[in-house]
């Protein structure tokens, strides 16, 4: 199995993936196959490929961003830093053991929607701009911790749970945004991709 959960993505239309890395930074790159890549950035690293016509992913367990993951305050920066090099960019994580979960988008050079939920701490670290019709389809990314939330009761609670993302959807808003990994037809990946580390990264795995 090539992508699926437990990770984070980009997801770039259009752009070759030599380009997608070299906005990343990546470094100790290798040419390696969808299956040896998408495995060994389980691991450690980022592996950028383009599995299908119109989109290329960069894929990385551990490093995108580097270090850190969408709750730090250098994320938003990140994420539009890239898009100077890109065009449009869309990023996606999740994670059932810590119910971790984001999805964000920068547009036209702008932030236009950002959402990250942690389970384990139950928060909600950040949200920016509306969220968009597959969010309210699906009935997430539209509750954080409203004014009053230290006076509320086990049924504002229940209910503010219920009204939190999975790691389905985060796929389900990937698939309707741009494209979902679980439904790239791993066996049809014919095309290698490019595998490497980030600044400040040092290889300790190799696929």
């Amino acid at each position: 199995m090539g992508i699926g959960y437990k990770t984070s993505w980009l997801a770039v239309q259009d752009a070759a993936p030599e380009v997608v890395a070299d906005a990343l930074g990546l470094r100790h790159r290798r040419i390696v196959d969808w299956e040896g890549g998408t495995s060994a950035a389980y691991r450690q690293g980022v592996f950028v490929a383009r599995p299908v016509s119109d989109w290329t992913i960069a894929h990385s367990r551990i490093h995108l961003p580097p270090g850190t993951d969408a709750t730090d305050p250098s994320f938003p920066a990140w994420l539009q830093m890239l898009s100077t090099r890109l065009g449009d960019v869309q990023y996606f994580a999740t994670d059932r053991i810590g119910e971790y979960h984001a999805w964000a988008k920068v547009e036209s050079g702008g932030l236009t929607r950002a959402y990250c939920y942690i389970g384990e701490r139950g928060e909600v670290p950040f949200h920016i701009g509306e969220p968009s019709d597959v969010e309210r389809d699906l009935g997430v990314g539209q509750r954080w911790l409203e004014e009053g939330w230290q006076d509320w009761q086990e049924p504002e609670w229940d209910a503010w749970f219920d009204a939190m993302p999975g790691e389905d959807h985060v796929m389900r808003i990937a698939q309707n945004w741009s494209i979902c990994p679980l439904d790239i037809p791993d066996s049809a990946v014919n095309a290698p991709g490019i595998y490497g580390f980030p600044s400040g990264v040092e290889p300790c795995y190799e696929p």
